[in-house]
């Protein structure tokens, strides 16, 4: 059995510089939503990391400092709540899952509701990735990306 899901999970997966492409039409809503939001979180890190390495040279302490400020639930939440208007019923829907999954671990430097909001938009990132929605996920990441710029 195992063997035949790690057949089916390698077949399914064609890796190329950057993120994985999955082949085949899955339906995201299959998934819970706390594996999506796993799924989002590594998404967006390696989205900002590939983001700040192309383009700005510096030492490897400087990026993680930016980098971490991004993708931690705090900043996460904020964006949230600036982009609530933006999204589409279906990944509205998504957002509500992820946020109100019940998630047993909790942010070290957030707030139960950070934390939450923060897991919802991961959920989203990883329903979108799993969805080869890339325009939009690009779109959310970048523009998360920019109002860090801005503010920094």
């Amino acid at each position: 059995m195992e063997e035949s899901l790690n057949k089916s999970i390698i077949d399914n997966v064609e890796v190329k510089p950057g993120l994985p492409e999955i082949k085949e039409e899955v339906n995201a809503y299959q998934y819970s939503p706390l594996s999506l939001a796993y799924l989002g979180d590594s998404v967006l890190d390696l989205m900002v990391k590939s983001y700040f390495v192309v383009n700005v040279n510096k030492q490897t302490y400087k990026y993680h400092k930016d980098v971490t400020h991004i993708v931690n639930a705090v900043n996460q939440s904020a964006f949230v709540d600036l982009i609530m208007d933006e999204l589409s019923e279906d990944e509205l829907d998504i957002y509500k899952r992820g946020r109100n999954a019940n998630a047993h671990s909790k942010a070290k430097n957030a707030t139960r509701s950070e934390y939450r909001k923060a897991t919802g938009l991961e959920a989203l990132l990883g329903y979108l990735y799993l969805r080869k929605e890339q325009d939009r996920l690009e779109y959310l990441v970048n523009k998360m990306i920019k109002l860090y710029l801005e503010n920094n």
